[in-house]
């Protein structure tokens, strides 16, 4: 039971009884931007127009729609110069599920031993916690730094990750969720170098970065390298609904996920496959909607959520938020021996609101001061209704108040 499901349970159980007044902070969903839908509107039509029987009316290739796998390897190739080729493709249904089958195919008993899953930079997505079949999850807990008033930022324990031993895959969302932090080029370099010495396998999960969505800052550009399987998300960029993902990897790993797939769900659904190809295959529409839209909309978010911690927490309290400009989360950090992140979540639900704890987000690590640091931490999300934002901070700082009292 992660993290990741209770929270969703809980959603959906309370608000099933009663969604009148529950301000929904919790969850992962984008903000329904009109110019997003629009853009993907027409693209579903022109799917729709196009062969509807052919796409929805009967199976096709486990690895992906073919004009979507040449769109995939046009578009990757002249917006990051890479040289890569249709081997090095797959698309899935969501970048997750992409995540889970690395997962399940390169961690656990192997003829070298056990091979753990191992999250190098938390706090990371919970949904991490269940992307193995095995119980070999790892997490190497950041190191904290503070920056100023109201700020920190976490940094890569490179340390411990070059001392982890029996790696089978790393896996690392960048920009971060729920930090929205990117790793610096240095911290990507020596996660990949760590994974190489050992023959395992390290995935960046792009969903929240370049070349799409963008909507945290992206420091390091999805790195390519024999050992580095890239995951990349639709989800963000305006549909969560369709579970579209591709990942971008050496032919070897690719080709041991297009098997695990083809046993499995067969193949993402075909029409959003088509609807995206062309989405790609439009110039830089896409680019265009992401830099004219999509990431002027999260700044907006950051800075209005960031002025009403400063009007509404209680005075003297010590909270910090993480760095960054944009995103879709605003990730606090609450350094009081009062607080505890599931007392926060109990308090905001008798307000009918949703926040995440920030403890889900540490998965895989037993340390005493990580799990202290957990419980003083908290996710909000950015891309609700501006309105049910600020009522929902509001709510959050009378949390606050009871809590200190």
């Amino acid at each position: 039971m992660s993290g990741l499901r209770i929270i969703m349970d809980d959603i959906a159980a309370l608000t099933s009884q009663s969604s009148h007044g529950w301000l929904n902070l919790g969850i992962g969903n984008p903000a329904p931007l009109p110019e997003v839908t629009t853009f993907w509107q027409r693209h579903v039509r022109q799917a729709l127009d196009a062969d509807f029987e052919g796409l929805s009316c009967s199976y096709g290739p486990s690895r992906g729609l073919p004009v979507l796998l040449d769109a995939v390897v046009e578009y990757f190739n002249r917006r990051l110069g890479w040289s890569i080729d249709t081997s090095n493709v797959l698309v899935g249904p969501g970048s997750q599920m992409l995540c889970f089958i690395a997962g399940a195919l390169y961690t656990g008993q192997s003829v070298a031993g056990e091979r753990s899953l191992v999250l190098p930079a938390l706090p990371d997505y919970t949904g991490y916690e269940a992307s193995s079949l095995h119980k070999s999850l790892v997490g190497i807990p950041s190191d904290v730094v503070y920056t100023g008033a109201h700020r920190f930022r976490y940094e890569l324990d490179r340390s411990a990750v070059e001392q982890t031993k029996g790696v089978g895959v790393f896996l690392v969302s960048n920009p971060s969720n729920p930090t929205g932090r990117s790793l610096t080029q240095a911290e990507l370099d020596a996660i990949v170098k760590v994974a190489g010495g050992q023959n395992a396998l390290t995935i960046v999960d792009n969903a929240y970065g370049e070349p799409f969505p963008g909507i945290a800052v992206t420091h390091t550009p999805p790195p390519q390298d024999e050992s580095v399987l890239n995951c990349f998300s639709f989800s963000k960029a305006g549909l969560p609904g369709e579970r579209l993902g591709i990942a971008i990897g050496p032919g070897e790993v690719i080709k041991d996920m297009v098997a695990f797939l083809g046993n499995t769900v067969l193949h993402a659904p075909r029409l959003a496959q088509y609807a995206v190809a062309q989405a790609l295959k439009s110039g830089d529409e896409l680019g265009e909607l992401v830099a004219e839209t999509i990431q002027p909309f999260y700044t907006a978010r950051w800075n209005l959520a960031t002025g009403l911690f400063r009007e509404h927490f209680p005075p003297h309290t010590r909270w910090f938020l993480h760095e960054g400009t944009r995103g879709m989360f605003s990730w606090l950090h609450i350094d009081e021996l009062w607080f505890d992140d599931l007392r926060l979540y109990a308090l905001m639900k008798e307000q009918h609101t949703f926040v995440v704890p920030g403890s889900y987000f540490f998965a895989g690590s037993t340390s005493p001061l990580t799990v202290e640091h957990g419980r003083r931490c908290v996710r909000i999300s950015l891309s609700a209704k501006e309105a049910d934002l600020r009522q929902g901070i509001a709510r959050l700082a009378i949390a606050l108040k009871v809590m200190a009292s």
